[in-house]
């Protein structure tokens, strides 16, 4: 037989569970991990009371722990009622209410159909407002879901399809463009670590669960490793994200001031610093969660100085693009007044998709670096979820539009290879 407990609980954790998901945290995974230790200790309770408390005599209903609620043994004839039991997540609502059992004359438990046990928890369910309003916040979560997942895969596509041009295209390929690939790659890594932490998040918590033993394998540490993983590589992408576009900026500066340097030495410190730097914060934000909070799929900020190992890096680079930022703008400004006619072209295009995606990039993780999910609540955290999941799904899409597919080189080594194949497949349907 299905547990009471399961029956009665499933749906409103792992509900909870889905809207924590949806916005890149695990406080509903939490809750239900809390929620089985604190029946767990119920139950643990429940039977050390069935074991010392004495007999009575005669007919009476017996003694037992259904799943759900802890039962002393009922007269025959007579309703019997406990209260509330204290491991439900909204216990504080109904600490004051009852469940109730019926003894039959027959000394047995009133069944339902004759098969399930019938009990009246009408006083300990959830107040329906609540309900009502997270299953309000439920459709809203989703609907960000279905932005974010669009954003990812549409940007992944564009980025595969950036990467392939820069490659395949002999012309296209200097420092520049082979900086602008590790761009693409790090946004590319970063949106398949998305979709497949989700898709394992969706799998793992999609299961029906049965029995006890089921809930135990469902928060497992074995059954979060795929998780964390992802979680892991998601992290390192971000964190790639924000070096690579570093690199970028640094690269057009030095190429805005004309500094004389060998772009095969600095393209190996750019290496180092692009895929290099997130390593040197992602290890030890790993080996801290491993140690401290080893739970689910670490992502709930418990203790704030563990999550600061990620964010200050952000930080750092977000606020160092913005200084280089309005270092560029004084170069080319400079420049520009002084009438340089020769100033080449392709560099005011490279600082003109630069210096659209810098303010991006740096303003957007200034405004919410202090704003963690922690520490909003209501409305504001609803715009700051959504200002965060679409700018982040969709920030690979703009770097590969402005980076390649409108790029004035890209456009136009494509037109001269679309140019010759059409060339090629005329003379060769004369030739026929």
């Amino acid at each position: 037989m299905r547990d009471a407990f399961l029956s009665q609980c499933a749906r409103r954790f792992l509900h909870l569970l889905w809207l924590s998901l949806i916005s890149m945290e695990s406080s509903g995974a939490k809750v239900l991990e809390k929620t089985f230790e604190e029946w767990m200790r119920y139950k643990d309770e429940c039977l050390k009371k069935m074991a010392s408390d004495p007999y009575p005599s005669g007919l009476f209903c017996n003694r037992t722990f259904d799943m759900y609620a802890c039962w002393p043994d009922g007269s025959p004839g007579t309703t019997v009622n406990v209260s509330c039991p204290f491991y439900l997540p909204w216990f504080e609502k109904v600490k004051h209410g009852v469940v109730n059992r019926k003894c039959e004359h027959d000394g047995h438990w009133a069944r339902l159909n004759g098969t399930e046990a019938w009990r009246d928890h009408s006083q300990c369910k959830e107040e329906a407002e609540a309900t009502d309003e997270e299953e309000g916040a439920h459709r809203l979560m989703v609907s960000f879901k279905v932005i974010y997942t669009v954003g990812y895969s549409l940007s992944l596509l564009a980025l595969i399809l950036a990467l392939l041009i820069l490659t395949v295209f002999r012309k296209l390929r200097c420092t520049r463009n082979y900086i602008h690939a590790n761009l693409f790659a790090s946004f590319g890594l970063r949106a398949v670590s998305v979709i497949v932490k989700d898709s394992l998040l969706e799998k793992m918590w999609g299961k029906e669960v049965f029995q006890m033993s089921d809930w135990e394998a469902l928060l497992s540490h074995d059954a979060a490793i795929g998780c964390r993983v992802a979680q892991v590589v998601m992290q390192y992408c971000i964190l790639a994200n924000h070096y690579w576009f570093l690199v970028e900026a640094v690269y057009l500066y030095k190429l805005l001031i004309g500094a004389v340097f060998s772009e095969k030495n600095y393209y190996t410190l750019y290496l180092y610093l692009g895929w290099g730097t997130p390593v040197a914060f992602v290890v030890p934000w790993m080996a801290a969660k491993y140690l401290k909070e080893n739970t689910e799929c670490w992502a709930l900020n418990e203790n704030m100085a563990y999550w600061w190992i990620i964010r200050i890096p952000i930080l750092l680079a977000s606020v160092i693009n913005l200084l280089i930022f309005m270092q560029i703008l004084k170069v080319i400004l400079a420049k520009l007044r002084a009438n340089q006619k020769g100033y080449a072209d392709y560099k005011l295009r490279l600082a003109k998709a630069t210096l659209t995606l810098i303010p991006l990039f740096g303003i957007h993780e200034v405004v919410f670096i202090f704003a963690t999910d922690e520490q909003t609540t209501g409305v504001l955290r609803y715009i700051k979820v959504f200002f965060t999941l679409f700018l982040n799904s969709f920030q690979g899409f703009l770097v590969a539009v402005l980076y390649c597919f409108a790029n004035k080189e890209v456009k136009s080594e494509m037109r001269k290879r679309w140019h010759l194949w059409k060339l090629d497949h005329t003379a060769f349907c004369c030739t026929q």
